[in-house]
């Protein structure tokens, strides 16, 4: 309970309000005084109007006068002359005297504490100014003992009446806290709970309902992250389902491309030159669609695999893809260029080299076959001290703002209607496999460029290792 929220700010708002209510008691305490003070004045002063009236009375009415007042004597100033009007004996000397003339709230809070903390019945004596201008000053003694009596039991009725005003007090912010902040809290720690009992289920996504703008606020962040959690959740399932079938289809593929690549051996021995000459580049792109299919079963398990890093020339790997491609029958009107240096090489794995650019090239040739205009595809390729970069041009109408925010993202980063945004996945990953990136440099109503960059420092395992 009191580790509670509503039970910790119970007991705060408890000790503030008493907190007030002391700084409230002490002036109060001292305004009591004051006013205790005062009525004794008043008291001595109709006291000494008797004996003004009657110029003389008899002891025992002196004595009364003065017991009635609860004063030992009274000093009366009318005009310059300074006169006793009543006067009995004085059981020890005058401990203080408090002028009440002029007064500050400092001094009357000072002589309050004195009064209120010392123990022993002092005499006092206390000087204001008679009511009604009935002279200059009027003057009293007094014991203290009677006042701080007095004192005690108004500070104690005072402390009561807090302690009532602060349970009240507290209570009521209690149940407010709770109705309003403990239940609303309550609330999202419940949607929390249930939430991460199924992530995957929409429909335990929390509503904000709050009327605390604060909490609404976090209501409204939490919407938003279980909202994209549970997105990203349903993709990794469909991805692992879509995994799981790919891996099965590529197992039976791989069966019949075998079968196909003993076909296309037998297809070598043909006399006819048109065969001959057509052969290896069947067989190459037969052996590739293996090589493929026992990847992509490999990565049912794993991920990409480590890219087996080698001297290649570019411009051979280049012209494979060209082949390739301008196989497709859209692909007739579109120039394949290249821009590479004579005898360039780079260290990368031929195999994944040839499936990044020709993902790139394959979209750069999908964006462009229905547009108008000049139809180029360019292939270039330059170095520096520690890179090689290798880009890939075209003159499409460039990629769409949604294609652009999920980039290399599967299934959300496709460029034209029914793409799966695959072809980029793959190819930045394995650009991530060789250490380096695969990145856009530009789009627009111009076209599209993207470059590979491939570091040319090999990391030993000794170096990993320091």
């Amino acid at each position: 309970m009191l580790n509670s929220l509503s039970g910790r700010f119970l007991i705060l708002t408890t000790v503030f309000v008493m907190l007030a209510e002391v700084l409230i008691f002490v002036p109060s305490v001292a305004r009591f005084r004051e006013d205790y003070l005062l009525s004794r004045l008043e008291r001595a002063q109709i006291a000494s109007l008797a004996l003004l009236a009657g110029d003389m009375i008899d002891e025992s009415l002196e004595a009364e006068l003065l017991r009635n007042a609860e004063v030992f004597n009274v000093v009366l100033r009318r005009d310059t002359v300074r006169q006793l009007v009543l006067s009995s004996a004085i059981p020890s000397p005058i401990h203080a005297t408090y002028d009440l003339r002029d007064t500050g709230p400092i001094d009357l809070i000072g002589g309050a504490m004195m009064d209120l903390w010392s123990h022993e019945d002092q005499v006092i004596r206390v000087i204001g100014k008679p009511v009604r201008e009935a002279g200059l000053l009027i003057e009293v003694t007094m014991a203290t003992a009677p006042l701080r009596a007095a004192m005690i039991d108004y500070g104690l009725r005072i402390l009561a009446l807090s302690a009532v005003i602060s349970v009240l007090t507290a209570l009521l912010l209690f149940l407010a806290v709770r109705r309003f902040l403990v239940r609303p809290i309550k609330g999202v720690i419940s949607a929390i709970s249930s939430y991460a009992a199924a992530p995957e289920d929409a429909r335990r996504i929390i509503d904000p309902s709050a009327g605390v703008t604060e909490l609404r606020a976090a209501e409204v962040a939490l919407r938003s992250m279980q909202t994209q959690l549970t997105g990203a959740l349903r993709q990794k399932d469909r991805l692992a389902q879509l995994g799981s079938a790919v891996a099965k289809v590529s197992h039976d593929l791989r069966n019949v491309l075998t079968t196909t690549q003993l076909l296309a051996d037998r297809i070598e021995l043909s006399e006819d030159p048109a065969v001959r000459r057509m052969a290896p580049k069947l067989v190459a792109s037969i052996g590739r669609a293996v090589n493929i299919c026992e990847g992509t079963l490999a990565f049912g398990k794993a991920e990409e695999p480590p890219p087996a890093l080698a001297r290649i020339a570019l411009a051979e790997t280049v012209q494979e893809v060209f082949e390739s491609e301008g196989l497709a029958p859209d692909a007739a009107d579109i120039a394949l260029l290249q821009d590479i240096p004579p005898g360039f090489t780079m260290r990368a794995d031929r195999e994944q080299l040839y499936r990044i650019l020709s993902n790139l090239v394959r979209n750069a040739r999908q964006a462009i076959a229905g547009a108008g205009g000049e139809k180029v595809i360019r292939i270039r390729a330059r170095e520096d001290d520690s890179h090689w970069y290798v880009s890939v041009a075209d003159t499409g109408p460039g990629l769409p703002e949604k294609a652009r925010e999920h980039l290399f993202t599967p299934f959300q980063g496709g460029a034209r209607k029914g793409g799966t945004g695959l072809g980029l996945a793959i190819a930045a990953e394995l650009a991530r496999g060789h250490g380096g990136a695969l990145t856009l440099e530009r789009t627009g109503p111009e076209g599209t460029t993207f470059e590979l960059r491939l570091p040319k420092t090999v990391i030993s395992l000794e170096t990993s290792q320091e």
